[in-house]
C-alpha cells in the first residue's frame, strides 16, 4: 500500500465512520495496522545558507519541487511548531520565514487551501503572534491561507490497531482528512524525549491528556505516527535550542546552525537532524522506536541524499 493510499484510506474511514454515526452509535473508529512506509533509500535535503527563502526552495527542488507533494486543488495542513509564547531568536517555534516561503510553494502549486494550526502549550493567540506566525501569514495576502485556532469539537477518537503504548487516542479531523499534511517542526532539546523533531510535532495534532504520553513517549509517539502520516517534513534548523527546552527562554541555549532539512521519510529527517545536536540516530528512543515499526529509515547509510 503506498503512502497516498494510506492516507485515502485513513479518510475514507472517517467518513464512513462518521455517516454510520448519523444513523446510529460508533464510539470510535477502528484502523487498520498501519502499512509499513519506509522506502528503500528515502531521499533527504539537506541545505545551508542565511537566505531561508532561497534554502527552502532548494530543499524541496532537490526532492522533485512541491509538486511531487501538492497538486492542484489539493487542502494542505502545514503544520508548524507554534506552541510557546516566545519571539523567534529564542528558537522554540518554527522559524516564520521558513513557514511563509513554504506556503507560498504551496499556493504556487495550486493548492485549493493552505491551513496552519497548532495545539498550544500557551496561550494560543500569544502562541501565534508571539512567534511571529501571524505577521507573515497575513503578509502571503490570500484567501487561500488560513492561520487557525483548533476547534475542540473536532476530534475524533481512533482506534490504534497494534498500538504499544496506548490502543486508541483523539485525533484531530482537519489533520487527518487534509489531502497533504506537511510537517515542520523547530529541532531542539527536550528534557523527556531527549530531542523534538517531526515526530514530536505532531503531538499539536491531537487531542486528550497529552502529559499521559510521557511516561513511555517513545512508543507512543510512534503510535501517534502509525496513524498521522506526514507526506513531507521540513525540519527548521536555522537556529536550534540545545538546551531548556522545548520551552527554552535563554538566547545562550540557541546555536545557528543556518540549515533546513526535508524528506517524505519522517524517521530519516529526524535521524539527521539529531546529528546537529552530536547524537547518533540510535541514541534517540522516538527514532528508535518509528524505525522498529516500519514508520522510515533511521540508518543514514540507507538514506539517498540530494
Amino acid at each position: 500500500m503506498t503512502q497516498v493510499d494510506r492516507r485515502t484510506f485513513i479518510r475514507e474511514s472517517i467518513r464512513t465512520a462518521l455517516a454510520m454515526a448519523a444513523v446510529g452509535s460508533l464510539p470510535a473508529i477502528d484502523l487498520l495496522s498501519a502499512p509499513a512506509l519506509a522506502a528503500e533509500m528515502p531521499p533527504l535535503a539537506v541545505r545551508k545558507g542565511k537566505d531561508i527563502q532561497r534554502m527552502l526552495e532548494q530543499v524541496i527542488n532537490a526532492l522533485g519541487g512541491i509538486e511531487a507533494f501538492v497538486k492542484q486543488g489539493d487542502i494542505v495542513v502545514v503544520k508548524p511548531n507554534i506552541g510557546w509564547d516566545r519571539t523567534v531568536e529564542l528558537a522554540a517555534n518554527t522559524h516564520p520565514e521558513v513557514v511563509k516561503a513554504l506556503v507560498q510553494l504551496c499556493l504556487e502549486a495550486g493548492a485549493k487551501q493552505v491551513r496552519i494550526f497548532d495545539r498550544t502549550c500557551n496561550d494560543e493567540r500569544r502562541c501565534y503572534t508571539q512567534s511571529g506566525i501571524r505577521a507573515v501569514v497575513e503578509q502571503v495576502k490570500s484567501d487561500r491561507v488560513s492561520l487557525e485556532y483548533m476547534d475542540r469539537r473536532a476530534y475524533q477518537e481512533l482506534k490504534i490497531s497494534g498500538g504499544v503504548a496506548f490502543d486508541r487516542w483523539h485525533f484531530y479531523k482537519p489533520a487527518l482528512e487534509a489531502d497533504r499534511l506537511i510537517n515542520v517542526p523547530i529541532a531542539k532539546h527536550h528534557s523527556i524525549s531527549k530531542l523534538t523533531l517531526g515526530m514530536k510535532n505532531l503531538m499539536g495534532v491531537i487531542g486528550g491528556n497529552r502529559g499521559r504520553l510521557h511516561s513511555n513517549i517513545a512508543e507512543s509517539l510512534a503510535d501517534i505516527n502509525s496513524v498521522i502520516h506526514s507526506d513531507l517534513t521540513v525540519v527548521d534548523a536555522t537556529r536550534i535550542l540545545v538546551d531548556n527546552g522545548p520551552q527554552g527562554g535563554r538566547l545562550e541555549d540557541v546555536r545557528h546552525t543556518d540549515a533546513l532539512i526535508a524528506s517524505p521519510d519522517i524517521v530519516a529527517a529526524d535521524a539527521y537532524a539529531a546529528t546537529l545536536f552530536n547524537y547518533q540516530p540510535e541514541d534517540i528512543p522516538t527514532i528508535v522506536a518509528a524505525a522498529n515499526r516500519g514508520l522510515g529509515i533511521m540508518d543514514l547509510k540507507r538514506v539517498r541524499m540530494v
